[in-house]
């Protein structure tokens, strides 16, 4: 069974520096693949976007 698919996505569509998008924390990479992501892959990125958040201040 798969899970809904959720995203972080919060209209905010602009990237930083980093090549992150200020708004969710993904790359264009990952925004443009989010909805072809398995439940794990999508998990993966999910529980890594504090950390890419705090990183965002550095």
């Amino acid at each position: 069974m798969t899970k809904q698919i959720v995203t972080p996505c919060i209209g905010i569509c602009s990237y930083n520096d980093k090549g992150s998008c200020v708004g969710c924390y993904r790359t264009s990479v990952e925004i443009v693949g989010w909805f072809d992501m398995s439940d794990d892959e999508r998990d993966l990125v999910m529980k890594d976007l504090d950390r890419r958040a705090a990183e965002s201040f550095d």
